[in-house]
């Protein structure tokens, strides 16, 4: 069963999605691939607090790393790809083609695109980490300038105010 919860964050409000009590969706407003409102199940405040409480902690700059019971509903290849993310460390960035070559099919960076923009967990699975080959951004669900915003945050050249 799902239920939601809808949070402030710096980067406007994040939904959050739990299927059977397990964070299933972190979603920006306006995000590409944004599963419709009435799939997020009923709102409830009860459920998000450990997620709450590292996503604040995140923003406050004090959490490198989440550490929360996730469910990733996905293909096989996605769901791989997606622990790939969350290996890549905090302020720190891959090419799709680096993650491509991690899975072991380097021809595979389209691929690894297009599952890294499925992405059903923002920011806790960083797939606002991965950028072009040269470094350049490419592609966010969330936006670019979100996209920005995160990695700056996370190089320390930005401090988020709430």
């Amino acid at each position: 069963m799902k239920h939601h919860t809808v949070i402030d964050s710096p980067y406007g409000p994040l939904t959050l999605v739990a299927d059977d009590g397990i964070l299933c969706g972190l979603y920006m407003t306006e995000q590409r691939h944004r599963p419709p409102e009435e799939s997020f199940g009923t709102r409830d405040e009860t459920l998000f607090a450990e997620a709450e409480e590292q996503l604040e902690a995140y923003f406050a700059g004090d959490l490198k790393e989440f550490t929360l019971e996730l469910r990733l509903h996905g293909t096989p290849f996605q769901r791989t790809v997606w622990g790939r993310l969350r290996e890549i460390p905090y302020g720190e960035t891959r090419s799709y083609g680096e993650l491509a070559a991690a899975l072991g099919n380097p021809s595979a960076s389209r691929a690894v695109g297009l599952a890294n923009g499925k992405n059903p967990i923002g920011i806790i699975v960083p797939c606002h980490r991965v950028v072009g080959a040269n470094g350049s951004l490419t592609g966010y669900g969330g936006g670019l300038d979100r996209k920005q915003r995160l990695l700056d945050f996370e190089s320390g050249t930005v401090t988020l105010i709430r």
